[in-house]
């Protein structure tokens, strides 16, 4: 099909009824192939009893259908015994798979290391390496300005000189 164009639903309908019809003679023939191979196995391993013998024939036809009741359930023993066997392989290959699975990395933590100290963990104790980064940095002198800034925040002296201007401008 295109992906342009869509199927009708009777289309649709049509090939769905379709592939059932198909599905449901496989089954069918499936079934019959199942009857068959069953009708010849029982043939095989259970032949019909014949009773039309005397007592010690039907005491040793007894005593055959014992023995093939032995062999058959030792046989079911150990087909019992290897599902349980596999049931118990498969429960540890899954508890294997979620010890793989299930474990998480947790979350690493941010540590504060300094220079020197990375350096010695990742080389080891043997070398000594020391990285004072701050004794390569120049040396940067700040300029005090704190007197000129007393100066101006000092509000006394602004009024006595304003005051001062006043009496300037009134003598005139």
């Amino acid at each position: 099909m295109s992906e342009g164009k869509k199927m009708t639903s009777s289309r649709r309908h049509h090939l769905k009824s379709v592939m059932l019809q198909i599905a449901a003679s496989w089954l069918a023939e499936e079934t019959k192939q199942i009857e068959a191979a069953k009708a010849a196995y029982m043939a095989e391993h259970c032949p019909e009893p014949d009773f039309g013998g005397d007592q010690a024939a039907l005491m040793e036809f007894c005593k055959k259908l014992h023995q093939s009741l032995d062999k058959i359930d030792e046989e079911r023993y150990d087909a019992e015994a290897k599902v349980v066997k596999s049931d118990l392989e498969i429960e540890e290959l899954k508890m294997k798979v979620k010890e793989l699975g299930g474990v998480k990395k947790p979350a690493l933590k941010k540590v504060r290391m300094s220079a020197d100290a990375m350096l010695q963990a990742l080389l080891g104790g043997k070398h000594k390496v020391t990285m004072d980064l701050r004794s390569n940095l120049k040396q940067v002198k700040k300029e005090k300005k704190e007197e000129e800034t007393a100066d101006a925040g000092d509000w006394r002296k602004n009024i006595e000189d304003k005051a001062d201007r006043k009496k300037m401008f009134e003598t005139s």
